[in-house]
């Protein structure tokens, strides 16, 4: 999971899965507290099922 999808490219991560922002990664203040526990769940969802998806190479999991 991060903020900067390029530099995971760079680096080489091979499961890439893009959060909100650099100071707020799996939130967004803005949001009620309902709206964002369903965005972090949504978030955490998403990062499970890279980690059960097989991959070739890079992949970013939006």
């Amino acid at each position: 999971m991060c903020t900067i999808t390029p530099v995971s490219l760079t680096v080489g991560a091979n499961r890439i899965i893009p959060t909100i922002a650099i100071p707020y990664p799996l939130g967004d203040p803005s949001l009620s507290e309902k709206e964002e526990y369903s965005l972090r769940e949504k978030l955490v969802e998403n990062a499970l099922k890279s980690l059960t998806t097989e991959v070739d190479g890079q992949v970013v999991f939006e």
